[in-house]
């Protein structure tokens, strides 16, 4: 039996009335000048008084409602949850492409649901640098109780900003014995049991290695897949990437180190770049001594590449639908469109922005969504200008929008133009990551995929100079924002809008504005478009 131990979130809601339930969270959002995570004056962003926030506990297809009360002269908010694929419904993505922001001193309901979902997510801000401050926390999505899971083990100034973190927390604390930490992070165990841990990247910019003094950890889920179980001494996670390891606390009664450890970037075992806490027996009385548990080499991108390609799908396993993950697989598909995207730095007027295919992202004052609805995009999108397979000749600006083929497979290749890591992320969506290689991807490329157990997750690394494809299956209506995890990047232009249209009106294939639609941009002084009434909620 593997007891639940909760998230190490390490950082540098949610409904068909078959058996789902209402869950309901009122949040208050916040600028807190105290709590300081370490001692010197940093001011972080709390949810209801909680840094991180607080945890959303739910269960495949419950319906969650977010009422988010922003404080009067505190800062304009939405609130994306990373992974949630919110069916049908790209209005609740919390993104400037689908929300207008929530007004210091108003409140909103998101109302999300992670329809045929179970796994490990989080949230946060998507305003801005404003996840740099906080406002962030975990979703842990449960299996119902009639799923049979197999059983298992069981600008200038910007540009210069954010490359480095000046430390790095494990939920919301300090390093265990660094002079700055008030307090550090520690996991109270029994020896002879089994322990599932959940660990979250939610961090801006750097990927890390977490471990565990002399524990194994048995890798088993990953944003919302389980995996093929493999025995693991330490594991990369990158930023926007989420994992659920079981350990076994087979050890002496006694404290060992669990550590987060920076890639691609030097460090001591007294860094501020070193998250560190504790795993503490119960009855121990040894403390943690001595250096941290050693790990792969952090430049050594090679060893990182070959675990990633080691985490495979379980094709047997059921998930959150009653039939096994291997029922879809993507050995037969026939592919719809192929995307390939440089990401890289350019100037444009002598401004270091970060571009897709040479163009960088302006946001519009007009959420794209919003447009769609009540304009068709016109006066505030241009659908397909953005080139999909190739470099502008001059770096530019643009509000970028491309079409998705409704039910069609789009293969998406990123190529990492940077001398950096980095990851992307593409909401309503979950990316079957088929392959990884290193220069410049050819379709001759394609020979070296995994197309027979692919694992399917919301977030992927793509290693300096190399490239990263994944397949995706657009079945889900909407305007769905595919961006880089890294937020100097997204913030800087990286990112683009998939427009996945059915001209089919019919609301179960997609939602109507909500009845709380914010107005915003060319829209401010405008009635809201009228919502047909409710459709009946979706059988499970």
């Amino acid at each position: 039996m593997a007891w639940e131990v909760g998230c190490a979130i390490i950082f540098s809601v949610l409904l068909v009335r078959v058996s789902a339930i209402d869950i309901y969270h009122d949040w208050v959002v916040a600028a807190d000048t105290s709590i300081n995570p370490i001692s010197f004056r940093q001011p972080v962003i709390t949810i209801n008084g909680m840094f991180p926030g607080p945890l959303i506990n739910s269960t495949t297809n419950d319906f969650v409602h977010k009422l988010i009360s922003e404080l009067a002269n505190c800062f304009h908010q939405t609130s994306p949850t990373n992974g949630i694929q919110q069916r049908l419904n790209s209005w609740q993505d919390g993104v400037s492409g689908t929300n207008c922001p929530i007004k210091p001193g108003t409140n909103w309901t998101y109302v999300i649901q992670p329809k045929d979902q179970i796994g490990t997510f989080t949230y946060f801000p998507s305003i801005n640098y404003h996840k740099v401050a906080g406002g962030f926390g975990a979703i842990r999505v449960n299996n119902r109780i009639v799923i049979n899971v197999v059983r298992s083990w069981v600008e200038n100034q910007v540009m210069n900003f954010g490359n480095v973190p000046d430390v790095v927390l494990m939920n919301g604390k300090g390093p265990y014995g660094h002079p700055l930490s008030k307090t550090y992070e520690s996991f109270n165990v029994t020896k002879g049991k089994t322990y599932r841990f959940r660990i979250s990247n939610v961090g801006t910019t750097v990927s890390f290695n977490f471990r565990i003094q002399n524990h194994k950890m048995v890798l088993v889920e990953t944003e919302g897949s389980y995996t093929s179980q493999i025995t693991l001494d330490s594991i990369d996670v990158h930023v926007g990437q989420s994992y659920s390891v079981l350990v076994t606390a087979s050890q002496d009664e006694a404290d060992y180190y669990m550590v987060a450890t920076p890639k691609l970037l030097n460090f001591t075992d007294n860094s501020t770049l070193v998250a560190k806490g504790v795993l503490h027996y119960a009855n121990s009385i040894t403390p943690v001594t001595g250096p941290i548990p050693g790990g792969p080499d952090p430049f050594d991108i090679g060893f990182s590449v070959n675990q990633a390609k080691s985490v495979r799908w379980n094709m047997t396993a059921g998930a959150a639908r009653p039939n096994p993950q291997g029922t879809f697989n993507v050995t037969n598909v026939t592919l719809s469109q192929t995307f390939v995207l440089h990401g890289s730095i350019s100037r444009i007027n002598t401004m270091p922005r970060y571009v897709v295919n040479k163009v960088s992202y302006l946001t519009p004052d007009t959420p794209l969504k919003l447009a769609d609805a009540i304009v068709n995009g016109t006066g505030v999108y241009k659908l397909d200008e953005f080139p999909v397979k190739s470099i502008n000749d001059v770096p530019t600006y643009g509000v970028s929008v491309v079409t998705g083929t409704h039910k069609g497979w789009l293969e998406v290749v990123f190529q990492n133009d940077l001398d950096a890591m980095d990851s992307w992320h593409l909401g309503g969506f979950g990316f079957y990551v088929v392959g990884f290689g290193n220069g410049e991807w050819t379709p001759e490329s394609r020979y070296t995929y995994n197309i027979l157990d692919p694992v399917v997750r919301s977030t992927v690394q793509v290693y300096p100079g190399g490239w990263t494809a994944v397949y995706a299956f657009l079945d889900n209506p909407g305007m769905w924002n595919l961006r880089s995890q890294h937020l100097k990047h997204w913030y800087l232009g990286q990112e683009l809008y998939i427009r996945v249209h059915d001209d089919d009106p019919n609301p179960a294939k997609e939602r109507p504005p909500p009845r709380n639609v914010l107005l915003c941009g060319i829209f401010s002084n405008s009635p809201p478009p009228v919502s047909p009434p409710a459709p009946a909620p979706e059988a499970a």
